[in-house]
């Protein structure tokens, strides 16, 4: 457990998850010196995340008109030694949020790849499902990503593909050459939703790069639904290489 002072904590909500197998070497130039590629079932692995921010505070304080907002990121899976035990992480590629103070922070303080973009979203819960859509507007054009589910949330199974993509609870960013940035994300374990279908409809080339297009224009290998939790987000530290 880390033991830095808090920096954020929040509700995260309704996070969609879709996930694509691709090839390690597209992921070595976004790599943080000091970590490693994780793998499922030897598969690097990359997902496109739509979540919603709620009762966000930032060192305890509420922020007016910035206490609930959506982000969309796309992150890979690492893992670093610290010279007695592994910590499972993620290093993002892409954040989307629309709060250009949010992005402005996250970008100063822990060297993120945060940007602004208009977006909005949608809620709809019925008897027996909900589905839950992110929209961003990417140079003048809305691109979404939506998932639907069965209502019946369930507890996340040990030794699962599930398990692998939730339970990462550390972030890492390159600072400089020889400097890696590390915090930690603590929540509990999630819930999940049966996914029964999903959305992606998304300029990949223009959003994220030609490398990534071959990949996650094509279906997802898997889509999840957690239903979320309240979190904490600590202050980082600094890796030296």
């Amino acid at each position: 457990m880390d033991n830095k002072p808090i920096f954020l904590t929040a509700s995260w909500e309704y996070l969609a998850m879709l996930n694509y197998s691709v090839p390690e070497e597209i992921l070595l130039p976004y790599l943080p010196g000091g970590t490693q590629i994780d793998t499922w079932n030897g598969q690097a692995m990359v997902s496109v995340v739509g979540f919603l921010f709620n009762n966000t505070r930032v060192f305890g304080l509420k922020w007016p008109l910035h206490t609930h907002f959506e982000e969309v990121n796309l992150r890979f899976y690492i893992k670093h030694f610290d010279g007695k035990k592994w910590k499972r992480g993620v290093a993002f590629i892409s954040e989307i949020v629309p709060k250009p103070a949010i992005a402005m922070i996250a970008n100063k303080l822990y060297n993120e790849h945060y940007s602004y973009q208009p977006m909005k979203h949608a809620l709809s819960i019925q008897e027996d499902q909900l589905k839950v859509q992110y929209d961003w507007k990417h140079k003048k054009q809305w691109q979404s990503l939506s998932v639907t589910a069965s209502k019946n949330a369930s507890p996340i199974v040990s030794g699962t593909e599930e398990e692998f993509i939730f339970e990462h609870y550390w972030g890492y960013n390159q600072l400089n050459a020889h400097t890696t940035i590390e915090y930690g994300v603590e929540h509990p374990r999630w819930e999940v939703y049966p996914v029964t279908d999903y959305q992606l409809n998304c300029d990949i080339k223009n959003q994220y790069g030609h490398s990534f297009a071959p990949y996650l224009a094509g279906s997802a290998q898997t889509a999840f639904l957690a239903k979320g939790s309240s979190v904490i987000i600590r202050k980082p530290r600094l890796i030296h290489f």
